[in-house]
């Protein structure tokens, strides 16, 4: 099994043709599901604590990778549905996101790009 942004893009769109679901897959209620399933994977830790948080995550790694794996198939959905290559769009983002956080600069802090 391949998992190259193209090949699994490819499958989506196989999984979602054979389901006739082009149909309900427009950009907004594409943008809404990421949206809601990003929302299910933030409710593992709603409330936790810092001291908690590791722990949650390894009690919970299953549901937690559905939920990934929930929003990271819309994702690659969205992008083949607007005409995107996903991976050219997030190369070009880290690229830009390189330049904006050089890491001579950003290096252990949390500073936004334009407080550095």
């Amino acid at each position: 099994m391949s998992d190259s942004i193209s090949d699994l893009t490819a499958r989506i769109r196989s999984f979602v043709a054979a389901r006739e679901w082009q149909q309900y897959h427009n950009p907004k209620d594409m943008a809404v599901a990421i949206a809601a399933e990003a929302g299910e994977l933030l409710q593992h830790f709603v409330w936790q604590q810092p001291d908690q948080v590791q722990r949650r995550a390894e009690e919970k790694r299953e549901e937690i990778a559905s939920e990934i794996a929930d929003v990271g198939i819309l994702l690659f959905e969205m992008a083949d549905l607007l005409g995107m290559n996903l991976g050219e769009v997030m190369e070009a983002k880290i690229a830009r996101n390189e330049q904006r956080y050089p890491a001579d600069k950003a290096r252990g802090n949390n500073l936004k790009y334009n407080e550095l």
